[in-house]
């Protein structure tokens, strides 16, 4: 009895080390998702296109996944989608000074202008410095991020929309953008109010607690980031996992959040290239996505 007891132990204490082996292993993962949302009234130079998602960077963490995000901007470009969306959280911890952390996040998303394809960002809360609820917003942070953001030609929207377009149509998808939910800044009123009635539209935002804020029929595809999957899960149980029980935000997902959110809206969670608090990923590798448009 003794001796099975201590083989099991030997077996218990193995299997832990093998997979916190594993959970430093797994971020180099790339997986690609491929999803097809569908909007109304969308213009027929539209269908067909793709448009990519990427979200959490976290560039700062001790032990960051920068090459994976990196590589996940190489897979964008070779996908070649009519726009990017980027659900922010670029950053993790930058300070006292964050311009090496800023620095890193700018030159991995500008191949994507570079190359040519439209991308678009909002600021989650990580980029704002904050590692809770109910820490303060650094405005200046989060100032400083946007601007080198765009001065690389990234487009930073904040509680506004606007109009995509492609090469050869005159024909607008809108772009309504909400604020980071943790700095107090999601207006989802303010991002739908320039956008007319009944003409096509998708929605990002960084945290998918902000998706409730969408009146019905408003955001036929939404798209979000933050909660990272949980990060340390049981497999494909996103609703079992570490963050979800450290974190405790309302929406946890693997992809689409069935049932949540008004009739007719429809979210997507990425769970992200990067990590919070610990570099390690178990059950849960990052994700590139490509959404194709459908009328």
């Amino acid at each position: 009895m003794l001796k099975k007891l201590k083989y099991g132990a030997i077996a218990l204490t193995s299997a832990i080390a093998l997979l916190a082996a594993w959970g430093f292993i797994e971020p180099r993962f790339l997986n690609r998702e491929e999803e097809v949302a569908q909007i109304p009234n969308l213009p027929a130079s539209w269908e067909g296109k793709q448009i990519g998602q990427l979200s959490d960077f976290q560039i700062g963490l001790w032990g960051d996944n920068s090459g994976t995000a990196r590589r996940s901007v190489e897979q964008m470009i070779e996908a070649n989608p009519a726009a990017v969306l980027i659900s922010g959280d670029f950053i993790y911890h930058a300070t006292p000074n964050p311009t090496e952390e800023i620095e890193t996040a700018v030159s991995i998303v500008q191949p994507l202008v570079e190359a040519g394809i439209s991308t678009y960002a909002v600021l989650g809360n990580h980029d704002y410095g904050m590692d809770s609820k109910t820490a303060n917003p650094d405005e200046q942070l989060a100032s400083d991020l946007a601007t080198a953001l765009e001065q690389a030609g990234i487009t930073v929207l904040e509680n506004e929309s606007v109009a995509m377009q492609i090469p050869d149509s005159s024909d607008p998808l809108y772009l309504a953008a909400v604020g980071s939910l943790w700095a107090d800044n999601d207006d989802a009123a303010a991002a739908l109010s320039e956008i007319p009635e009944g003409s096509p539209r998708i929605a990002i935002m960084h945290n998918p607690d902000s998706f409730e804020l969408f009146p019905a029929n408003t955001a036929p595809l939404a798209v979000a980031g933050h909660t990272h999957g949980g990060q340390m899960r049981l497999p494909n149980s996103p609703q079992w996992s570490w963050l979800r029980f450290t974190q405790k935000d309302k929406v946890y997902a693997d992809g689409w959040a069935r049932g949540y959110g008004a009739a007719g809206n429809n979210l997507y969670v990425n769970i992200g290239i990067g990590m919070s608090i610990v570099p390690v990923r178990i059950f849960c590798p990052p994700e590139m996505t490509l959404f194709t448009l459908e009328s």
